[in-house]
């Protein structure tokens, strides 16, 4: 798979436009695959309890040393603890229905557009909303260019690059009357007293550390609830995209798409979570100006890494690399 990669990055490397002027093409597997992406955001790698590589570790990850997991036939095998940042997904924000600039500018071919998602509300008008649909790909770079990462540590089984999510064909995502059935706790969420609880997340996450238990925050960004991809439009686009990024997160934890990879419950298993945990993931911009040497946790101001990472025109729509905490025992 790498000579596979580092020949389409060769190839990607030549200058090319998008066929289509109203779909970008974010040249994901080109030499930006090399170049863009903040591989120092691997550490720190911790094996056994010894750290390597600098970089911080969420709250919530492991601190055991040694383990054991059940084989195939039930009999416990010891193992070590092996805990690190794994990027595990592209997300893709885009202003076009069907627009895919992780597949090279692509128009989907997902049918009738009068039957996608749509930012039209008898209520708004075109300047009262932001709306952007989300997808979602595997991305499970370690495994693609076939570096150091244990079977076992596979959470989810993903082995390539694949579509697992459009928002166009969720009619959740642009309804919110829709979506409150899917999370009816956002009627009791929608208090002046669980606003307020956000100011402490949004403090917490601009230090770098979200509050896992403020799971209907999502820091400086805004609220999580409901999840769907309309807000207001008193937001900058990297903002509101990464909003969006975290709000279809959320909604994958919440229908049980999703899974815990932190923490001492998460070394045999990767159990379903039904809620964001909010430290077990960091995000770093692809595209259109990459995040190369850092990345950041939800809800982080966007005024400290990426306020300024937009293009007039096809720099609007924007790529995120997904990096998720993943403890796991490995198995001698």
């Amino acid at each position: 798979m790498l000579p596979v990669l580092l020949a389409l990055a060769l190839l990607g490397s030549r200058p090319a436009t998008a066929a289509d002027p109203g779909c970008p093409d974010a040249e994901l597997f080109s030499a930006k695959l090399l170049t863009d992406i903040c591989w120092s955001c691997l550490f720190p790698i911790r094996i056994a309890g010894l750290s390597i590589g600098g970089g911080e570790r969420p709250a919530g990850a492991s601190e055991a040393v040694l383990c054991a997991c059940n084989d195939a036939l039930g009999v416990p095998r010891p193992g070590m603890v092996v805990g690190m940042w794994e990027p595990a997904r592209i997300v893709e924000l885009t202003r076009a229905p069907a627009c895919s600039p992780a597949l090279g500018g692509l128009r989907l071919p997902l049918g009738s557009r009068r039957l996608l998602g749509t930012s039209g509300q008898g209520e708004y008008d075109g300047s009262d909303t932001s709306f952007y649909n989300v997808h979602w790909y595997a991305f499970p770079l370690l495994v693609l260019l076939d570096l150091f990462f244990e079977d076992r540590c596979n959470a989810d089984g993903m082995m390539d690059f694949d579509i697992l999510y459009l928002s166009e064909l969720d009619p959740t995502w642009s309804n919110s009357e829709l979506a409150f059935f899917t999370q009816p706790e956002a009627a009791w969420l929608a208090s002046p007293v669980a606003f307020a609880a956000c100011l402490a997340d949004a403090a917490s996450a601009t230090a770098g550390s979200p509050v896992d238990s403020l799971f209907w925050c999502a820091g400086t960004w805004g609220r999580l609830y409901p999840f769907t991809g309309i807000a207001g439009a008193y937001g900058s686009r990297p903002r509101d995209t990464s909003l969006f990024a975290a709000r279809s997160l959320a909604a994958l934890h919440r229908r049980g798409l999703a899974r815990r990879t932190m923490g001492d419950t998460a070394l045999c298993r990767a159990p379903v979570e039904p809620f964001l945990p909010k430290s077990q993931y960091r995000l770093s911009m692809f595209y259109p100006l990459p995040e190369a040497s850092s990345a950041h946790v939800i809800g982080e101001s966007p005024f400290r890494w990426g306020e300024w990472r937009t293009l007039p025109g096809p720099g609007e729509d924007h790529l995120y690399l997904l990096w998720r905490w993943n403890d796991c025992c490995a198995t001698f």
